[in-house]
């Protein structure tokens, strides 16, 4: 009896502990075995693509990542940070995240701040900006179309032209060599912009032509707008209230902006040979230009982390919200956010996030974004450096695709050509049905 009332106990405990390990969804590494997908299949694939990738130079390395049901059953790195084969790709390296950054960083805080009833999708984008509350074409244009790159904003604005000369020198007005009084907002190693200058910025952007149809036209000018909006709303700094609501929570160590002044012991992969405006390798400073114009800090580029990292906060959306006994944003809004808006108008985005092609499950491989496994349900976004991250609740699988495609510069386009990350990804669907 007593042997019986023990085993029952035992029982219990056990339950008790599977039941507060599945509760907290937090990521963890195990085998692929533990989650039915074949492990040889999927680095036999994978290797085999990588190789010919590299081969073909569409980036000098890469890292990726890939969680099943909160279970780590992938992570490799292939390859070196650029093509003298100095540098190995390391599990820990940082990457620039280019515009991953939209939904790393302005939009878990637009969604907190929905959560809290003090943003409203449908009420016109000028309550929050309000220089475009006498704009003709952006006076009405709603919150939600704008997520939604529904708005018709232009696409982008090359501000780089505004501080460089016609012989490519910067102007000592807008830029100077070292921190001074108006000048403290830091582009790059040497490279100090007058604080006023993101004014400018602003400016244009509000001066900025709007299409009189309303249809899919992807636009990152607004992201550079949202930090000085969540500022304004919350009282707080922009990267305050990321790291304090979201980043250290999470117990992210490399999630952020600016690595360079950071003390990480992490390598940072690096960017593109720049001769035009840094006049080297750009390493451990932001890639995009606009955003290091604003010093390194916007909402359209500038987040650097590791796969881990983002695998993290990944895994926080797949879960609509929740990770590790905490809920930080609610399921319906995650819900709201992630679902396709516009698919009467073709436009396959979600609020923030990327969707899969309206149809994608019927496209062949080579047409496909992403992978046509994917569920309708999921949802992520690539960057202009080489990265990528989806993450699809249905399927629970998380996958973080982090590669320098722009080394050493920005014409090196076969990661797009040879449709590499779609390729990738599809292994790892294709290894669940391997498992049956």
């Amino acid at each position: 009896m007593k042997n019986s009332r023990t085993y029952k106990n035992f029982l219990s405990a056990i339950a008790i502990v599977f039941c507060v390990a599945l509760h907290a969804q937090k990521l963890e590494y195990g085998n692929p075995s533990e989650v039915q997908m074949d492990s040889v299949y999927m680095h036999q694939k994978v290797d085999a693509i990588i190789r010919d990738a590299i081969q073909k130079q569409a980036f000098p390395g890469v890292q990726i990542l890939v969680a099943k049901k909160h279970k780590i059953i992938f992570h490799k790195a292939y390859g070196f940070h650029t093509y003298d084969s100095i540098q190995k790709v390391q599990l820990t390296d940082v990457y620039d995240l280019a515009s991953v950054t939209k939904i790393l960083g302005p939009l878990p805080a637009i969604m907190k701040l929905y959560d809290e009833g003090k943003i409203d999708l449908d009420v016109p984008f000028s309550t929050y900006w309000k220089p475009w509350k006498n704009r003709k074409g952006k006076k009405d244009i709603t919150l939600r179309e704008v997520l939604a790159h529904q708005a018709g904003l232009n696409p982008y604005i090359v501000f780089l032209r505004e501080v460089l000369k016609k012989d490519n020198t910067l102007k000592s007005r807008f830029v100077k060599t070292e921190s001074k009084d108006r000048f403290t907002s830091q582009a790059y190693d040497g490279i100090f912009i007058k604080d006023r200058f993101k004014n400018k910025m602003y400016r244009q952007i509000n001066r900025s032509t709007v299409s009189a149809k309303k249809k899919y036209k992807y636009s990152g000018l607004s992201f550079l707008l949202y930090p000085k909006i969540i500022s304004d709303i919350t009282s707080e700094k922009y990267v305050a209230y990321l790291q304090n609501n979201f980043y250290k929570p999470l117990g992210t160590t490399t999630l952020g902006f600016t690595p360079k002044v950071k003390k990480f012991s992490n390598n940072i992969v690096p960017t593109e040979v720049d001769s035009l405006f840094r006049k080297e390798l750009t390493k451990s400073w932001v890639h995009d230009e606009n955003a290091a114009l604003m010093g390194g800090i916007s909402g359209n580029a500038g987040i650097f982390g590791s796969a881990l990292d983002l695998a993290k906060i990944m895994q926080m959306y797949s879960n609509y919200g929740y990770y590790n006994y905490k809920q930080y944003i609610s399921k319906s809004t995650l819900k709201e956010f992630t679902k396709t808006q516009y698919p009467e108008n073709g436009n396959r985005r979600g609020l923030g996030f990327d969707k899969p092609l309206i149809g994608n499950d019927t496209l062949p491989i080579h047409k496909a974004y992403p992978a046509p496994e994917v569920s309708a349900e999921s949802f992520g976004h690539a960057g202009f450096t080489g990265t990528f991250v989806w993450a699809d609740p249905t399927n629970e699988l998380v996958f973080i695709f982090l590669s320098n495609r722009v080394y050493p510069n920005r014409s090196h386009r076969n990661i797009y050509k040879l449709n590499i990350r779609p390729k990738v990804q599809q292994v790892f669907y294709q290894a669940m049905n391997k498992s049956k």
